[in-house]
């Protein structure tokens, strides 16, 4: 199994101490979204996206099969480096196009998670035998600089994820991934578009409560590493649409009031009925404004193709 590991379990619990201590003392309270994914949060994640709501993974993905030929004409990619890689599936869209130009000879897949990423790597290298693939265990936020160097790369970071970073977060991680590209090297970069609210909520709060299980799961995190006792049924979740900033939140209420005891801190965390903690915000862009972002952080967008609903964009973009 070929992983480069530059974050271990230890890493792990420290950086999840250090977040719920500052999230949990904060006002209002606040929890990074990437704690959600654990296992189980994993498995919801995958349950979402087969939802009739949630219109994002499946509109991206009809746009990779409709484009990925185009995609692998226009780069001549030499090795695939996917950001935030989890299962790859959307990735095998670009794989084969890249594969069947001939100019592929290696695929990076980077992911905070060891396990999920262990088990991409294997079943990718069982369907490409002809690849060179080598994982990277690793944060998007602090490890890109440990990408392997390469001829021609071509880096894709799709599902809206850029949408879970704040505008200061984009762009540090923006420019993060500019200083590691060569001149001329590409960004293939997913994001949800700016639409009616009557489509967007329901993407983040479905009919049958799977998006609500999947944000209280955080609590369930909390709960099992840190030895918490979060009532995860006494939080409801909520999400709603913030015009101003342009992004959806994620939140869970407080149903009542009630003290939450966090063993592994040493921390009593009081919480009042109704009130709010923030756990994920997902911007949404205009086309403008995301390569006005991607200009200031060294990269110049060639190509731009989105849905006929306008619903999510892909843009292609080179360094330089």
């Amino acid at each position: 199994m070929l992983l480069d590991r530059h974050i271990d379990d230890d890493d792990l619990a420290r950086e999840l101490r250090a977040d719920v201590r500052a999230g949990l003392t904060a006002d209002p309270r606040w929890m990074p979204p990437k704690w959600f994914y654990d296992a189980r949060g994993s498995e919801l994640f995958e349950e979402i996206t087969r939802l009739p709501e949630y219109y994002p993974t499946r509109t991206e993905r009809a746009l990779l099969d409709e484009h990925a030929a185009a995609i692998a004409r226009i780069t001549d990619a030499k090795t695939l480096v996917e950001i935030g890689s989890g299962s790859s599936e959307k990735t095998r869209l670009l794989l084969d196009a890249l594969v069947a130009r001939g100019t592929l000879g290696a695929f990076v897949p980077l992911d905070v998670s060891g396990s999920a990423l262990a088990a991409a790597v294997e079943s990718l290298t069982v369907a490409y035998p002809g690849l060179s693939i080598r994982g990277v265990v690793g944060d998007m936020t602090r490890h890109l600089r440990h990408l392997p160097d390469g001829d021609n790369r071509l880096v894709a970071f799709l599902g809206g994820t850029i949408g879970n970073l704040v505008p200061a977060e984009r762009a540090a991680f923006l420019s993060s991934l500019r200083s590691v590209l060569h001149d001329g090297e590409w960004l293939l970069l997913g994001a949800d578009l700016v639409k009616d609210p009557a489509v967007l909520v329901p993407a983040y709060d479905d009919a049958a409560g799977v998006t609500a299980e999947f944000n209280r799961n955080v609590l369930h995190v909390i709960n099992r590493e840190l030895a918490a006792d979060f009532v995860p049924s006494a939080f409801e979740h909520v999400a709603v649409w913030d015009r101003e900033h342009e992004w959806i939140e994620m939140r869970l209420r407080s149903t009542r009031e009630q003290t939450v005891h966090i063993g592994g801190l040493g921390l009593d965390v009081p919480f009042a009925a109704g009130e709010e903690m923030r756990t994920e915000i997902s911007a949404k862009f205009r086309r403008d404004g995301l390569a006005a972002e991607l200009a200031a952080a060294g990269f110049t967008p060639r190509h731009w193709w989105t849905d006929p609903d306008d619903w999510f964009g892909i843009t292609l973009a080179q360094a330089g």
